[in-house]
């Protein structure tokens, strides 16, 4: 791979310690996968944030990056932190430290295009949270890999990162033709299909045909569940994403997806009512309009919810539905907004039994991790649930 002299400089320690592990990791990283060069970034997202998914290992990662004097270049913020109690929470705290000493925006969402951290077409960029990665390639038209937490802090630290996959605009076509037969409408609908896709085709790269989304959020669900089941960083959608037109040729395999596609995904996640005893609005966080519709949906239902309700949200979302009266109006129907933080990095086990959502993704994680699964629309879980 080649380096600049300044980048040379760098790998050999010339620039501190600091600036020298965080080129060994990309330059090892560019290695495996071939890159010929380092490309700079206008921003970075930093996974490895929740004290359950790092540990010990992780803080003692973060400990010397921070002692060598480590600071981030470009504008880096955070996936979210997890939520506990105790002892759990007096390590979360020291992880958001670390990272707010090196110049990170200790803002923690799987959402940053929600806030501060919005890029535009064809900017390449070093995220790490699945959701985010595919919305950004996807739906934005920025550049990303779906970075690890080491990749993403080094490539934040040095401000730029190996150019291969993703970043490369012959590795952005579509590799596979999605004809969507099936009636696809509401957001669960969404949901039900990308967990299908993202089941089905592991890592492709998807070019959908039939589906007209109404709403932004439904291609953030979309992808989020793709990216949840499968692997699946990039999908192009006829008519509605930015790369569409180029992304297609005509010697690509078509596969098609049913009625009875999107029903069993449904089936598969259609636990009683008597198994559930927590409401999951939010993964990926959920966005101003989708607190509104809650909100709303709560006021229609005019009693209070007997087990809770909880949405998962960046805080700059929640400081607008605070100033709005959405917050107000949930919390007194039995709903709380948590902010920067989410479920699936938590350790709730023991917590709650099973959990209801409209989220394919927190679908597909919560069931792994043993929990009874509901999923529906948010109107019929506000409307349906005791």
């Amino acid at each position: 791979m080649y380096l600049t002299k300044e980048e040379e400089l760098i790998l050999a320690g010339e620039y501190g310690y600091a600036l020298q592990k965080a080129m060994e990791i990309l330059v090892a990283l560019g290695e495996i996968y071939g890159a010929d060069r380092l490309i700079p970034v206008k921003s970075a997202q930093v996974a490895g944030v929740s004290y359950k998914n790092i540990g010990e290992a992780g803080i003692e990662f973060l400990r010397d990056f921070v002692n060598a004097g480590a600071k981030v270049s470009v504008y880096t913020t955070l996936n979210p932190a997890g939520i506990g109690d105790g002892e759990f929470m007096e390590k979360q705290a020291e992880v958001l430290n670390l990272y707010r000493e090196m110049g990170i925006e200790v803002t923690s969402t799987c959402t940053p295009y929600y806030g501060a951290n919005l890029p535009k077409f064809g900017d390449h960029i070093a995220w790490s949270e699945s959701s985010a990665v595919i919305f950004a390639n996807s739906v934005i038209g920025a550049r990303t890999n779906r970075e690890g937490g080491p990749s993403s802090l080094a490539a934040a630290i040095v401000g730029k990162t190996p150019s291969y996959g993703l970043h490369l605009e012959e590795n952005r076509k579509a590799t596979v033709i999605v004809d969507v037969k099936a009636k696809v409408k509401t957001f669960v609908d969404y949901a039900a299909l990308g967990y299908h896709l993202g089941r089905t085709l592991g890592n492709d790269v998807p070019y959908l045909r039939g589906i007209k989304p109404e709403k932004t959020e439904f291609l953030k669900e979309m992808g989020a569940a793709m990216a949840a089941s499968g692997s699946i960083a990039l999908y192009h959608v006829e008519g509605e994403t930015p790369e569409y037109r180029e992304a297609i040729s005509d010697k690509l395999e078509t596969i098609t997806v049913e009625e009875s596609d999107i029903k069993a995904v449904r089936e598969q996640f259609s636990d009683d009512w008597d198994g559930i005893d927590m409401i999951l609005i939010g993964c990926p966080h959920a966005s101003l309009p989708e607190v509104k519709e809650i909100a709303e949906l709560l006021r229609m239902r005019g009693r209070p919810l007997r087990i809770p309700l909880f949405i998962t949200a960046s805080r700059a979302v929640k400081a607008l539905a605070d100033a709005l009266g959405y917050t107000e109006t949930i919390e007194r129907y039995n709903g709380r907004i948590i902010a920067d933080s989410c479920f699936v990095v938590s350790p709730i086990k023991g917590w709650y039994r099973g959990i209801a959502t409209n989220s394919g993704k927190s679908a597909f994680y919560f069931r792994s991790f043993g929990f009874n699964v509901r999923l529906d629309d948010a109107e019929n879980l506000i409307k349906g649930a005791p």
